[in-house]
């Protein structure tokens, strides 16, 4: 369709960001703190900022005390319940042992802490850049990257909007924009597709292990006052998954009296039945988690694959042209459960390497030196001593493994960074650790009681997600035969149960649910319902799910988480 359309306007900046998240934020805010000069854009694909934010969160406030440091002045911050009570548990399936937070690594302490809506973060940071002269166009997915003649980066594309499912301009047509800059800085999070096709263009994982990914699930709920303990933070490992599977849980207590639930499963298993948004509802179900939930509401509910390989899966960071910032870097700090202020750290340090490019009047070159420096800053200094603890949990099963890590992390912390393991490495990306149904039992799982457990279709509704259903699929299969070949009838259709919102379905004749092995299955792809996630982009064995931007503002719209 594109060789008949006309060409795309353009509009020029010094530097252009994509993502509207903690990363994009911190480095157009950081930009214009070092030269107000600096013409900055951050295109944000959500409605609003914030609208596809989704993570627990306990913050450190290392980045935000840097970034503003007299934020707690403010009134309107959204830093409003810090840390007052840290446990950790491990589950069985009958009860629970408390593991002793004083035997803990010191880095593993979340006093100091704050526990936020993530979202609403961005949108107080949104505001903050605004205020400064930043311009922040939310609802414009960045849809492809654009370069000159010598293969850098010079800026990125929006989407077209109103185009029909047949790919056709309808009604309502408008041609994206082009937005041309000196540097475009990649934020768009976990999976991001623009960041997914600049480290294969340019090879950035080369000499870093695959990158490892979790599936996160979210869910806010009010309950009763008089179980309610603002500041609480509660995580847990063990059931209901199995030894040999990776995940744990989180309970934080926030204000009026609410709390965040969730769930983070690992997405390197290996048993194509299991499903982990069932894992999740299974976990509610606990004898430990069902009284503080019984009575209460849920008010919302959300996805999101994480970053997890860490340090040694963070692939190389520049780019002729550009950098990538926060979870499209993969600097989540796993056994700490928190990436945003690696995220803001990483955005502020890229924001100093290209005002000193700017200001020595470089264009579209390699921002080397940000690569040089971010092993040795504060986001480098946060991962290197944890750098193990995924690869022994993936090796030793979550209980030995969660013990051999804790004497891992407690001597790089005494001993300057040594370990007794080295540095342990990733064999596998997470779709090569997926065996064939026939190696697996299939898992039984209770029908949800819409009391503490629920289905995917009132989930779903919840997390406000609205697709136009008259465009092409987001969600692009690229061969139809393999899929049914190799996704179906080997992996049992596994994209039925990996998926958190339904998108995805096999069926018969009738339109039922189809049984394993019926040839005659099709396959059906529910997109308005994707809360773009990215599971399938990551987990789908034979790599044959693209997931691209929607059009611009479309997808989930998260308050409060």
């Amino acid at each position: 369709m594109s060789e008949n359309l006309e060409p795309r306007e353009s509009m020029e900046f010094d530097v252009v960001i994509v993502g509207g998240g903690p990363s994009g934020l911190a480095a157009a805010i950081r930009l214009k703190q070092l030269d107000e000069n600096i013409n900055v854009v951050v295109l944000e694909k959500g409605a609003e900022v914030g609208a596809h934010i989704l993570s627990g969160a306990v913050v450190d406030p290392i980045a935000v005390d840097r970034l503003f440091p007299k934020w707690r002045d403010e009134d309107n911050h959204p830093f409003k319940v810090p840390v007052k009570k840290d446990k950790f548990y491990l589950m069985g399936e009958g009860g629970r042992i408390p593991l002793p937070t004083f035997a803990m690594p010191k880095l593993m302490n979340n006093h100091g802490n704050y526990i936020v809506s993530l979202g609403n973060v961005c949108r107080w940071m949104a505001e903050k850049a605004e205020a400064l002269g930043i311009e922040v166009f939310p609802g414009f997915a960045a849809s492809e990257v654009i370069y000159n003649d010598e293969g850098a980066v010079i800026g990125v594309a929006t989407g077209d909007m109103g185009v029909q499912a047949d790919g056709t301009p309808g009604p309502n047509f408008e041609r994206g924009v082009e937005l041309h800059g000196k540097y475009v800085l990649i934020g768009e999070g976990a999976r991001g597709s623009l960041a997914k096709d600049l480290i294969a263009k340019f090879d950035l994982g080369e000499n870093s292990d695959p990158q490892k990914y979790g599936l996160g699930f979210k869910e806010l709920w009010e309950i009763d006052p008089s179980k309610h303990d603002e500041g609480t933070v509660i995580h847990t490992l063990g059931w209901p998954l199995k030894n040999n599977q990776d995940g744990g849980s989180f309970v934080y207590h926030i204000e009026d009296n609410q709390v965040y639930v969730g769930y983070v499963v690992a997405l390197g298993y290996k048993n194509p039945y299991l499903s982990p948004f069932e894992e999740f509802q299974r976990f509610k179900t606990h004898p430990s988690i069902a009284p503080l939930l019984e009575g209460g509401k849920r008010l919302s509910y959300g996805a999101r694959a994480i970053t997890q390989g860490g340090w040694q899966s963070v692939p190389r960071l520049s780019f002729p042209g550009g950098a990538l910032l926060g979870c499209s870097a993969g600097l989540v700090n796993v056994p700490r459960i928190k990436g945003s202020h690696n995220a803001m750290l990483s955005g502020m340090l890229a924001a100093e390497h290209v005002a000193d490019a700017l200001s020595s009047g470089r264009a579209n070159d390699e921002l080397a030196t940000y690569e040089a420096a971010w092993r040795a800053s504060d986001v480098g200094r946060d991962l290197k001593p944890v750098r193990n603890v995924k690869p022994i949990v993936t090796k030793y099963g979550s209980v030995l493994g969660t013990l051999l890590s804790g004497v891992d992390m407690w001597c790089t912390s005494l001993f300057g960074g040594w370990s007794p393991f080295g540095t342990m490495h990733h064999a596998k990306a997470d779709y090569e650790a997926t065996e064939p149904a026939s190696q697996h039992k299939p898992i039984d799982y209770p029908k949800p009681d819409g009391k503490l457990t629920f289905d995917r279709s009132s989930s779903v509704f919840l997390s406000n997600t609205n697709h136009a259903e008259d465009q092409p699929k987001h969600l692009q299969l690229k061969d139809a035969k393999l899929q049914k070949s190799s996704e179906f009838l080997i992996y049992a259709g596994m994209s039925r149960r990996y998926c958190p919102v339904g998108v995805y379905e096999w069926v018969d004749a009738k339109g039922d649910s189809a049984k394993d092995g019926d040839t005659s299955a099709s396959y059906v792809i529910n997109a308005q319902n994707c809360v773009h996630c990215k599971t399938c982009d990551i987990k789908d064995p034979n790599q044959n799910i693209n997931w691209v931007p929607p059009q611009g503002g479309e997808g989930p719209v998260y308050p409060n988480m």
